[in-house]
C-alpha cells in the first residue's frame, strides 16, 4: 500500500505543478501551439491531390467528415483517419494529437447528429468568406475555415468548445423528453453529463477527474501486486517440478506486473477527458513506463529461455551450442533494446527517419568513434563462425591462459588457473594466435629417464621393451604412436627417451593416468634392477712417479699397433656385434606399434 500512496502523490504532484488553464472541457486545445506543429501540413505541394479535392470547400469537408464517420460507425475503424483530416489540430500537442483527434471526431459527429439536421445542399461550395459557420450554440459555434494551403477545416475554437456543446445538447434533449443518440458519444462525455454540478468543480482538475484518477491508479497498482503474486507462485511450483529452472528467482517475472499496471493506466486515462496539459504529462510518463516495463519483461523472458536452452545444450556432446546459446540470448536482448527505443521514439513523436538520416550524415565520425566497438563485435562474430574454442576449453591467448567461461558481443571472459577472471576484448581474438589446449585429441608427455653408466645393454633393452608393454596395457594411452628408445649419452647418465600420448578428455584425468604410468615404470625398474642416475662427477688423479702403465692385453690390444691394425680391429669387433644384434643383410621395416 505504501507504493500505491507514493504513486498517488507522484501523479498529484505532477498535476499541481501544471499551469492552470480556463475551462474544464474533457479535451481542450493547448493555448501554446507545438513548436513543430503550427500547421498540420504547412506546404500545399506536400498534400495529395485527393486530400485537397476532399477539403476544397465547406461542403466537401463536411461530406468527407460525415462519410468517414458513417463508415467508422459501420465498423470500418480505419476511416477515422479521414475524419480526423478535416480537423484543425494545430493547437494540440503532437504527443496527444492522434488520440485527441479521434476523440474530437466522435464528439463532433455526435454533436452534428444530436444538433441541427444536416443538409449538405445548404452548405456552400464557393464560400465568399474564409470562415463558414455551420451552427451556433450558446456554448460555442461549429465553424469551418479556409487554411493557407486551400483546405477547409473545422476550426480549433470549434474543437475546444465541442465537449461543452455536446453535453449541453444531451441535457437539453433529456429535459425535452428526448433520448440522445449515445452510440457515438465518448464515455467521459456521457459520464460527465450524469454527474452533479458539485463534482464538476475543482482545482486544476475537476473533482470527478481526481476521483477517477485515484481509482485508475488504485486498480493498476492492485493488478500489479496480484499478478506479481500469481506469477511468483507459479514460478515456485514450476521450480519444484523442473530442475532446469531451479536456480531462477521467484520474482523473475515481476516486470510483467508493472507492465500490466502501465497498460491499465494507458488504456483508461483517455476515459477521464483530462485537459491537454495533464494528458501530455501523464501520457509521456505512462508511455515511458510501458516501454521500460516491456523491455524489462522481455529481458526476463529471454533469461528464462537462456536457462532452458543452456540446460539442453549441456546435455549434448556438441560444445558449439554452449557457445551459440549465450550469443542468441545477447542478440535477443540487443534486438529488444532497439525495438524498445523505436517504440519510445514513436510514442513520443520523434521522427526516427530523420534521426537515422542524421546518423547517416555523421556516419564517418560515428565509425571512428565506434571503431573499437565494431572491432569487438566482429571479433565475436569471428569466434561464432570460426569456432576457435568452445565454452570450457583450455586456451592460451598471448600471455593469458585459462578456461573460457563466457563469450559476449564485446569481450570474452577467461577463468585462469589461479581463479582470477580476465576479460579480453573480442577484437584481440581476430589478430592474435589462439592455442586451444582443450581441442587436443591427445595429451603428450616427453621425458628422459636417466640410467647409470654401469647399466648393461641387455638391461636397457629389457627396460625399454617393458615400458612399451606398459604403454600397450594402459587403457587411456595411445597405442598407434609412441617411442621408447635409448636416446643419448649424457654427462652422468644413459638417457632413455619416453614419448607417449594419452587420449583423456581433461587435465585431471591426464594427471591421474600419468601418475599411474610413472609409478609402473618405477616398479619395472626395480624388478629389472635398473638404477636411475644422479648428477655425478668422477675425478681421476694422475700419478707422476712410480706410475704403472696400463695393461691392454686383456682387451686384445697389442702394446704397439699401427693405424691400419687399429682400424681393422675396430671393424672386426663392430661386425661381430652387428651379427649378433641384427645380422648382415637384414633391413628392418617401419616401426610397428602393434
Amino acid at each position: 500500500m505504501k507504493k500505491t500512496v507514493v504513486n498517488y502523490l507522484f501523479i498529484i504532484g505532477l498535476l499541481v505543478c501544471m499551469p492552470s488553464h480556463a475551462g474544464s472541457a474533457a479535451i481542450a486545445a493547448a493555448t501554446t501551439p507545438s513548436a513543430t506543429t503550427t500547421e498540420v501540413i504547412s506546404e500545399a505541394d506536400l498534400i495529395s491531390p485527393e486530400l485537397l479535392e476532399s477539403l476544397k470547400s465547406p461542403r466537401a469537408t463536411m461530406r468527407t467528415f460525415i462519410t468517414a464517420m458513417h463508415a467508422v460507425h459501420e465498423g470500418e475503424k480505419s476511416e477515422i483517419s479521414k475524419a480526423v483530416s478535416t480537423l484543425d489540430l494545430s493547437k494540440i500537442n503532437d504527443l496527444i494529437s492522434e488520440k485527441a483527434g479521434n476523440d474530437l471526431a466522435y464528439i463532433l459527429y455526435s454533436t452534428i447528429e444530436n444538433g441541427h439536421k444536416l443538409t449538405l445542399k445548404k452548405i456552400p461550395t464557393n464560400a465568399k468568406n474564409s470562415l463558414y459557420t455551420y451552427a451556433k450554440f450558446p456554448e460555442g459555434k461549429i465553424e469551418i475555415s479556409k487554411q493557407k494551403d486551400g483546405r477547409w477545416l473545422f476550426t480549433a475554437e470549434t474543437l475546444a468548445n465541442l465537449p461543452v456543446v455536446l453535453e449541453s445538447l444531451i441535457k437539453t434533449q433529456k429535459s425535452e423528453g428526448k433520448e440522445a443518440n449515445k452510440s457515438t458519444i465518448p464515455f467521459h462525455v456521457q459520464l460527465r453529463s450524469k454527474l452533479p454540478e458539485s463534482l464538476k468543480q475543482g482545482f486544476i482538475l475537476e473533482y470527478w477527474q481526481w476521483l477517477g484518477l485515484f481509482i485508475i491508479v488504485f486498480i493498476g497498482s492492485l493488478a500489479d501486486k496480484f499478478l506479481a503474486w500469481v506469477l511468483a507462485r507459479n514460478v515456485r511450483r514450476w521450480k519444484k517440478h523442473s530442475t532446469t529452472i531451479a536456480n531462477l528467482e521467484d520474482d523473475i517475472l515481476r516486470p510483467l506486473g508493472l507492465m500490466a499496471m502501465a497498460l491499465i493506466w494507458w488504456t483508461t486515462l483517455d476515459d477521464l477527458g483530462l485537459p491537454s496539459t495533464a494528458m501530455i504529462i501523464l501520457s509521456v510518463a505512462v508511455k515511458l513506463l510501458v516501454s521500460l516495463s516491456g523491455v524489462w519483461s522481455a529481458f526476463r523472458l529471454v533469461d528464462i529461455l537462456n536457462v532452458i536452452l543452456m540446460s539442453k545444450a549441456r546435455r549434448t556432446g556438441n560444445k558449439f551450442d554452449d557457445l551459440f546459446v549465450p550469443m542468441i540470448s545477447k542478440t535477443l536482448k540487443v534486438f529488444i533494446v532497439i525495438i524498445g527505443f523505436i517504440f519510445i521514439a514513436d510514442n513520443l513523436n520523434v521522427n526516427v527517419s530523420s534521426l537515422l538520416a542524421g546518423l547517416g550524415i555523421g556516419g564517418l565520425a560515428f565509425a571512428f568513434a565506434s571503431k573499437d566497438l565494431l572491432g569487438n563485435f566482429f571479433g565475436s562474430v569471428t569466434v561464432l563462425l570460426d569456432r576457435p574454442f568452445n565454452i570450457g576449453d583450455w586456451v592460451v591467448v598471448g600471455d593469458v591462459e585459462g578456461n573460457v567461461e563466457e563469450v559476449g558481443f564485446r569481450s570474452t571472459r577467461i577463468r585462469t588457473f589461479y581463479n582470477s577472471l580476465i576479460t579480453l576484448p573480442n577484437s584481440i581474438l581476430t589478430n592474435t594466435k589462439i592455442d586451444n589446449m582443450g581441442a587436443r585429441r591427445y595429451r603428450r608427455m616427453k621425458t628422459n629417464l636417466s640410467l647409470t653408466y654401469d647399466t648393461s645393454p641387455e638391461k636397457i633393452d629389457a627396460f625399454c621393451e617393458g615400458i612399451r608393454s606398459l604403454i600397450r596395457l594402459h587403457p587411456y594411452m595411445r597405442k598407434d604412436y609412441y617411442h621408447v628408445y635409448f636416446n643419448a649419452y649424457s654427462s652422468a647418465s644413459l638417457d632413455i627417451l619416453v614419448y607417449v600420448f594419452w587420449a583423456t578428455p581433461d587435465w585431471a584425468m591426464e594427471l591421474r593416468e600419468r601418475h599411474r604410468f610413472l609409478l609402473d615404470i618405477l616398479r619395472l625398474a626395480r624388478q629389472l634392477d635398473v638404477e636411475f642416475a644422479y648428477p655425478t662427477q668422477t675425478i681421476h688423479l694422475k700419478q707422476e712417479k712410480d706410475s704403472v702403465p696400463p695393461d691392454h692385453s686383456q682387451h686384445g690390444f697389442q702394446e704397439i699397433m699401427t693405424e691400419e691394425q687399429a682400424f681393422a680391429m675396430g671393424k672386426e669387433e663392430a661386425e661381430a656385434i652387428f651379427d649378433v644384434t641384427l645380422g648382415k643383410g637384414n633391413i628392418p621395416g617401419p616401426v610397428n606399434f602393434r
